[in-house]
């Protein structure tokens, strides 16, 4: 038997209907799926139901396995011939070590695919009424991560970035957002900077919480906000309660 392949594939935000129509062939063609946490049950009912699905979730401070593993077993899978996809929530290449495991494969020689996905970091504002850029609001975009990865080589400088863009896009900052914010501010950025939360972003358990950077941190911990979540902080904010169209509960 020959060696497989694989195809790092995005599931979007959640709802799988923003799923990319190459995402949904190979779901329904795959011999193994390696899926991750916030894949939701709507997307695992579009696999086929013989292929071996396969939990490797992370978890803030849980790992069900670590990413050197995950490697292993993609690469191992693939080396025994099966059609494997490796399935990410949002875009395999935007926060989601997608990049590592493609490195993986090419030290490997196993042939891959990238299959974007809709990210969060997109979509979740998008339904909730926020477009990141506007004519009379903002032209420039940052996304960073608000997760500092272990034996990471480049973190984000939080007070160089405050104020270098018009719309900061945090993903996975909930639990470090009263220093992100302090560290913004320290920046230059107003305390009364425009801040939307949006957890759960495109399905029906959504929901938004609007504020100001000052007090975002305390409002947030009131409202018992928890990942996932993406935080979008810039004037762009305003539009939020003007243009929601997805009928959620709001804080």
């Amino acid at each position: 038997m020959g060696r497989g392949k694989v195809f790092l594939v995005g599931a979007g935000p959640g709802d799988h209907k923003l799923l990319t129509i190459r995402a949904v062939e190979l779901l329904r063609k795959a011999d193994v799926v390696i899926y991750d946490r916030l894949i939701t049950k709507s997307i695992l009912k579009l696999v086929s139901k013989r292929a071996k699905k396969i939990y490797v979730g992370k978890k803030s401070g849980r790992h069900e396995l670590p990413q050197e593993k995950i490697n292993e077993l993609i690469i191992n899978a693939a080396l025994d011939g099966k059609k494997v996809v490796r399935l990410k929530g949002g875009d395999p290449f935007l926060f989601g070590r997608g990049g590592e495991e493609a490195e993986a494969l090419t030290d490997n020689d196993i042939d891959f695919e990238v299959v974007p996905g809709v990210t969060s970091a997109l979509a979740a504002p998008a339904y909730a009424g926020i477009p990141l850029t506007h004519r009379d609001y903002s032209s420039s975009v940052a996304i960073v991560t608000g997760h500092q990865a272990e034996k990471a080589e480049r973190v984000v400088n939080w007070i160089k970035l405050a104020g270098s863009v018009d719309t900061i896009v945090i993903l996975m900052g909930v639990e470090r957002l009263e220093f992100i914010v302090n560290n913004l501010i320290e920046g230059g950025l107003d305390p009364n900077t425009p801040v939307a939360i949006i957890e759960w972003g495109t399905i029906k358990r959504q929901r938004s919480l609007i504020g100001k950077l000052g007090t975002i941190a305390k409002e947030a911990k009131e409202r018992n906000v928890k990942p996932p979540a993406v935080i979008v902080i810039g004037e762009v904010v305003k539009l939020g309660r003007k243009l929601s169209w997805f009928k959620m509960p709001l804080c």
